[in-house]
């Protein structure tokens, strides 16, 4: 049984200061499916570079298998889609003509004997063969491999190094976010394709497709890092289970940590009212009550340290518990019932319409979700809701009081102060909301360019949640948000039942809070 061991592993940024890991411990079977679940900013992404050996850290990390990374860096996207999944392959050093004949048929074992132990090691398949096998579990046509890699949609190209990478014999994946680029069909195939693998780690914060691939978790919590067996599912359950414990448990430690308190101050009290006694006038036995005091205070001391040491052991423990408070949303509530109706509604690309005549009605307290394959013009159609000139056909009313949350975080640049004042939002109730999604106060003095995705896309959430509006369009807003924040979002949306007309491709976020659907079909015209 081949095994991953860290031990005593240890890692900080020399520009953040704070440590990401400290003194990490863990035993890891190459067989496993592991899910990584945690926080934004909790070090996923980090944790996957210390195993690749891309960074310098303290500790030591041994494995049996050599590791790889999803995604791929293509070294060039003009290359045809067959020489990039080789090259991703690479099972032989060289890909020169002679070696094409290898692939092309089963090896001549007199003129490439040296290659008969690799060529056996994929299962009495040639390269072309294996590639043709994998791309039928992903549900992909051989013709695409005849296409330039850089004409393929980011879902193809995705399910493509995917098969490479599985290709490789001995390695073990670190796939992080492999869901990205996909649509909810899309996810649904390659979650397929991965029921039928062992061997990797994957991040991803959609919980339907954790639940499908993976059969252990690895969390990272606040103290420290936890593997479990099971699918998301079962480690929800058992999360939730201990962190109703832990409250509980919080609740008795504070009583005792107030007793001990109390009881501290108390034995300080006796012992200078002694103390005290021996001022004054009187026939006293002073050097008696100097004795006895010094014996009090003594006896104090020690009983007061080691109070104080019981309280900060009791104040130490139960610091696991994930804090996810209820969000608070504000919709402005208004008279006007329909606040967004098109009909016999189509958006234009030059003189290409995007999709096929749409037509609905957005009446206050609805949560539209639009769905449709990549490409079909689903954030097409939010930018316009939201105000931005696109050529259109068709009849429409819109709301113009309204929130919109971008798909694309890349505008987020300098620190946190400027950017709430250049919006002019509100500076408390902002980074109050960015503290309940679970940034802290030194994530806030840092530049905002340093940020995980996640924390971007929070930050665009929190600014959109603070917003007192009638209707909310929100574009993929779950892009990189962690399991705990969705949860979260999710109560909140039920709580407040605010007017949402969103894209998202996480299932099971959209059948939570969706009161509708629209599905949009890409146009022939």
């Amino acid at each position: 049984m081949a095994q991953i061991q860290v031990n005593q592993l240890s890692f900080h940024y020399y520009t953040h200061g704070e440590d990401i890991f400290k003194n990490v411990n863990l035993s890891l079977d190459t067989k496993w499916k592991i899910g990584l679940i945690g926080r934004n900013g909790r070090g996923k992404t980090t944790f996957l570079k210390l195993l690749l050996g891309d960074y310098q850290y303290e500790g030591k990390i041994n494995a049996t298998v050599k590791f790889e990374y999803f995604p791929v860096k293509v070294k060039c996207e003009t290359l045809l889609a067959k020489t990039v999944v080789r090259e991703a392959i690479a099972p032989f050093d060289l890909w020169e003509s002679e070696m094409e004949t290898a692939l092309e048929a089963p090896i001549d074992v007199e003129k490439y004997g040296d290659l008969q132990e690799k060529y056996e090691n994929n299962d009495g398949y040639t390269i072309n063969e294996q590639i043709e096998k994998e791309m039928n579990l992903m549900g992909l046509e051989l013709q695409m491999l005849e296409r330039p890699f850089s004409s393929l949609s980011g879902g193809e190209q995705t399910k493509l190094l995917l098969i490479a990478l599985f290709l490789k014999k001995n390695h073990f994946l670190l796939l992080d976010e492999p869901t990205d680029h996909l649509d909810i069909e899309g996810r649904q195939i390659v979650a397929d394709y991965l029921k039928q693998k062992t061997g990797f780690i994957v991040i991803s914060h959609d919980r339907l497709f954790l639940n499908q691939v993976i059969d252990h978790v690895m969390s990272i919590n606040r103290n420290d890092i936890i593997i479990e067996k099971g699918n998301y599912e079962t480690w929800a359950l058992n999360k939730k289970r201990q962190d109703e414990y832990e409250l509980a448990k919080r609740e008795q430690l504070k009583s005792e940590i107030t007793r001990l308190s109390k009881s501290a101050v108390n034995t300080s009290g006796w012992a200078n009212q002694v103390e005290g006694s021996k001022k004054g006038s009187g026939p006293v036995d002073r050097g008696y009550i100097g004795a006895k005091s010094a014996k009090m205070m003594k006896r104090a001391k020690v009983i007061k340290n080691r109070v104080e040491k019981s309280i900060e052991e009791k104040s130490q423990l139960l610091k696991n518990i994930e804090q996810s408070p209820d969000l608070i949303l504000r919709p402005e509530d208004t008279r006007k019932n329909d606040l967004i109706q098109v009909d016999n509604f189509q958006l234009f690309y030059g003189e290409k319409a995007v999709f096929k005549p749409i037509q609905f009605k957005l009446k206050k307290g609805d949560r539209l979700w639009i769905k449709g394959e990549n490409g079909c013009g689903k954030s097409t159609l939010l930018k316009f809701l939201s105000g931005q000139e696109i050529k259109f056909k068709g009849r429409y009313d819109l709301c113009h009081n309204f929130s919109y949350v971008s798909q694309m975080t890349g505008h987020l640049k300098g620190n946190l102060n400027d950017y709430i004042r250049q919006i002019g939002g509100e500076d408390a109730l902002i980074k109050t909301t960015l503290h309940e999604l679970g940034l802290s106060n030194q994530q806030f003095d840092k530049p905002i360019h340093w940020w995980s995705e996640g924390q971007k896309k929070k930050l665009l959430l929190a600014v959109s949640i603070c917003q007192k509006v009638p209707l909310y369009i929100w574009d993929e807003p779950l892009n990189f948000i962690d399991i705990i924040s969705r949860d979260q979002l999710e109560r909140m949306i039920l709580k407040f039942q605010p007017t949402l007309i969103f894209v998202e491709h996480d299932e099971w976020f959209g059948k939570t809070i969706a009161t509708h659907e629209l599905k949009l079909e890409a146009s022939d015209e």
